[in-house]
């Protein structure tokens, strides 16, 4: 088929059911992140304590990837609302810059998990194994590697398709990657879903192995205790960031199905607009609120702000 007259069909049901709407909650929760990151961010490079501790890279790291997801997301979908007719090609880049986001942000919290199992496991030898220059480095190699099978798709498709600069009605990642994988299937499901797979191993062990080093330490009695809380915290965060993305997977397993095409715009709207979403919206406030260091250096960077207004004032 076609991809004009197929965003063309798709734009329709989109019409029929009034999806254009979602753009209200995809814009709320990308001020709401927007507003957010950018404040801890100054807070972690502007203390040079932050600076050297690896769980303060590896936050800022996530809250970058997450601005540029959001920013990307909101581009594609008010488009999408205003009926902004794209070239493929530029729907395409939309897509790279999306897919490549995304699973750095996956990745980089992966790392996260990693992070605190070492530092538990060996305590010692820690800043040894892992100096910040050591993680400015993973964290370079972390973009590559997001970055590189997206790009290296688009670069294939333009070099080998035909319809790069035909216009289309509607952009949506799955459908970019819906018609990559007509041509490219295998890859795109070896990449999506073993990649996934490979970060959720990861962090279940990591897990496991914390549980099973600490629990002798007594923490774990308390049913409220820092490390429950802060244990039930990261997991939810985790869920919410992981899950949007099986679903995305399961998507694209059932794309080539032309019965249930309502069925496909309405999972992808919802979740490209809202659920993807909301890890980024909450992330923030958990970092902000959860890492001591980071609240108190924010407490501070709010202080310093107040005192020139009240003395502008007096």
């Amino acid at each position: 088929m076609v991809i004009s007259n197929f965003t063309e069909e798709w734009e329709e049901t989109l019409r029929q059911w009034h999806l254009e709407f979602f753009f209200i909650p995809t814009t709320v929760i990308t001020l709401a992140t927007l507003l957010a990151n950018p404040v801890l961010l100054t807070c972690i490079f502007l203390s040079r304590a932050l600076r050297q501790e690896n769980r303060y890279l590896l936050v800022a790291n996530t809250l970058t990837a997450d601005m540029i997801f959001v920013l990307s997301n909101l581009v594609t979908v008010i488009l999408n609302a205003v009926k902004t007719q794209l070239t493929w090609l530029v729907c395409e880049l939309l897509t790279a810059v999306t897919v490549a986001t995304y699973s750095c942000a996956i990745l980089t919290v992966t790392l996260m998990v990693g992070d605190t199992y070492a530092a538990v496991r060996w305590p010692l030898r820690y800043r040894d194994i892992f100096p910040p220059a050591r993680t400015y480095c993973i964290l370079v190699c972390v973009w590559v590697i997001s970055a590189i099978y997206p790009v290296t798709v688009v670069i294939q498709m333009e070099l080998e398709s035909r319809i790069h600069q035909e216009k289309v009605a509607l952009c949506l990642v799955l459908i970019s990657l819906g018609f990559i994988q007509a041509e490219k299937r295998v890859g795109v499901h070896i990449y999506l879903l073993v990649a996934a797979l490979i970060c959720a191993v990861l962090i279940f062990y990591c897990y496991i192995r914390l549980y099973m080093e600490t629990r002798i330490q007594g923490i774990w009695q308390n049913r409220f205790s820092r490390a429950r809380v802060t244990l039930l915290a990261h997991s939810t965060l985790l869920l919410l960031y992981f899950a949007p993305g099986f679903v995305f997977i399961l998507e694209l397993f059932l794309f080539p199905r032309e019965d249930i095409k309502d069925v496909h715009v309405w999972i992808s709207v919802v979740n490209m607009c809202f659920f993807m979403l909301l890890p980024r919206a909450f992330a923030p406030y958990l970092y902000g609120l959860r890492y001591r260091e980071l609240s108190d250096s924010l407490v501070l960077l709010l202080k310093r702000h107040r005192v020139p207004n009240q003395i502008t004032v007096s």
